[in-house]
């Protein structure tokens, strides 16, 4: 029997394929980053390289879901636009409701939740995309949470998503992070990791601080490409010098 047919469907040895299947699309996926510091998230994403008319405006991986709560994503952009409109829904639904604003974890779980509805009945797809979610909990402090396909949902410190290079990103960030980052040093580490990933610096990387209250931020192009060049200066007076007898 072939077990990746039907999504409800088990294999012998506990695997739901298509659900693998979509955690496949996501590494296919452009790289995101996310860290947290002291008073900020900061979330960095790689835009691969645009078609030469194409306007930059319209591709956009950071999203505002709410006044809270800004969203990166990797994966199936098309998959993101419906979850993402999915999301924006429920959370004014709730202002509604409630008279208040989601909190960035109520929103992760309603993520999750639909993400894990969509692999468990027939005549449905799981959703292509795995999510970072940034803002502050009512204490005001930063929080971090990502979404899977599978429908799960965990608050980190740092984390990474999509890309081949994630394991080894993630044990960059392990070695980096440090608790009580201020936003500088945050913005630093992200952009530090996509460099591993991307090939033309600056122009190829979408990095937004999330602040207080969950303003959004997007940095420009020439302040990201200030932060590269440092990145690199640093790491050429860092290389070993090639001593005479090496020539």
């Amino acid at each position: 029997m072939s077990y990746d047919r039907a999504i409800t469907v088990f294999s012998p040895d506990g695997h739901l394929f298509q659900v693998e299947y979509a955690m496949e699309a996501v590494r296919r996926g452009s790289t995101a980053v996310g860290v947290r510091g002291k008073d900020c998230v900061v979330l960095a994403v790689e835009r691969r390289a645009l078609a030469k008319l194409q306007d930059p405006r319209t591709i956009r991986k950071i999203v505002s879901v709410d006044e809270r709560s800004v969203l990166a994503f990797a994966g199936l952009t098309a998959d993101a636009r419906v979850l993402i409109n999915k999301t924006r829904v429920e959370a004014q639904s709730y202002r509604l409701t409630c008279e208040d604003a989601p909190s960035v974890e109520y929103l992760a779980r309603y993520i999750a939740q639909t993400q894990q509805r969509y692999t468990q009945r027939g005549g449905v797809r799981p959703f292509g995309i795995a999510t970072l979610l940034a803002g502050f909990s009512e204490e005001g402090k930063p929080v971090l949470y990502q979404t899977d396909p599978a429908g799960t949902h965990s608050e980190w410190k740092a984390q990474v998503i999509g890309g081949r290079n994630a394991k080894s990103l993630r044990e960059f960030l392990e070695k980096n992070w440090e608790e009580g980052l201020e936003e500088e040093k945050a913005v630093r580490i992200g952009v530090q990791a996509l460099l591993e990933v991307v090939d033309s610096g600056a122009k190829n990387m979408e990095i937004c601080v999330v602040r207080p209250g969950g303003a959004k931020s997007i940095m420009e192009e020439k302040d990201v490409d200030a932060i590269v060049k440092e990145i690199e200066a640093e790491a050429e007076e860092g290389k070993p010098k090639a001593s005479p007898a090496d020539e």
